[in-house]
């Protein structure tokens, strides 16, 4: 089932999505449902670190990370 989502765009933005949308033929709503899910699974990551930071958790080394998944060299 699609649900529906009302946003307010700058106007710059707006036009900028406008132009493109004639350009390449698609609707606005095309346009920004892709950019949406191109962008989905960065945005969760960046939040997600962004708040285990405002925590003070306990980060994670690199080589560590590496080990659990079994990529270490």
């Amino acid at each position: 089932m699609s649900k529906m989502l009302a946003i307010r765009l700058p106007d710059k933005v707006d036009k900028r999505l406008s132009r493109i949308a004639k350009r390449t033929h698609r609707t606005k709503t095309e346009l920004a449902r892709s950019a949406i899910l191109e962008h989905l699974d960065d945005l969760e990551d960046y939040y997600l670190a962004l708040g285990r930071l405002e925590e003070n958790l306990k980060s994670i080394p690199l080589d560590e990370v590496e080990r659990r998944l079994g990529l270490q060299d």
